[in-house]
């Protein structure tokens, strides 16, 4: 009889290591097998291309007292909305969807319900970024803040994304 071999424990998709930080990731949906280290480095690389660097919002204490501001952009001044994204990194969205029509696609969001296991209840809310297939002109999406943002920069790029897009 031979050995049975120990098929248990995975291996990253990346590195073709194996170890007790490789596990599956992704929010919604399985993105990939991969250890921590090679993890940071491909969420890090996505969030930066798909412009998800906001800060983590931090869980308010309950015992806590003190008033709660929501944050607010450091250009524009305007309350922002921060949602964790697929891949565990966070991004401001604005705070109400518009027609796909007006949104340059770099800057389409959705926000996902996710459900607790076997149950009906929502767990969280996570910002996907739209790709792939694209929306209708008047399915709502939800913007990225830069998108809205008022502040000179942000009209400027805003500007020259929707000159760049193809009609």
């Amino acid at each position: 009889m031979g050995a049975i071999e120990d098929t248990s424990q995975s291996v990253c998709q990346s590195c073709r290591t194996g170890g007790p930080t490789v596990r599956e990731r992704g929010r919604v949906s399985l993105m990939a097998v991969l250890c921590d280290p090679c993890w940071n480095v491909y969420a890090n690389q996505l969030a930066i291309e798909e412009g998800a660097t906001a800060r983590p919002q931090v869980a308010p204490d309950p015992d806590d007292v003190t008033p709660y501001e929501p944050p607010t952009c450091r250009d524009c001044g305007a309350a922002v909305r921060p949602y964790p994204t697929n891949y565990e990194r966070w991004v401001y969205l604005a705070g109400e969807d518009l027609p796909a029509k007006d949104v340059a696609p770099c800057h389409r969001w959705r926000l996902e319900t996710i459900r607790g296991r076997h149950s009906s209840i929502p767990a969280e809310i996570v910002a996907v970024r739209i790709r792939g297939i694209e929306p209708l002109p008047s399915d709502p999406v939800r913007p990225a803040h830069r998108a809205v943002c008022l502040c000179p920069e942000a009209v400027q790029e805003a500007e020259q994304e929707r000159a760049a897009e193809p009609e």
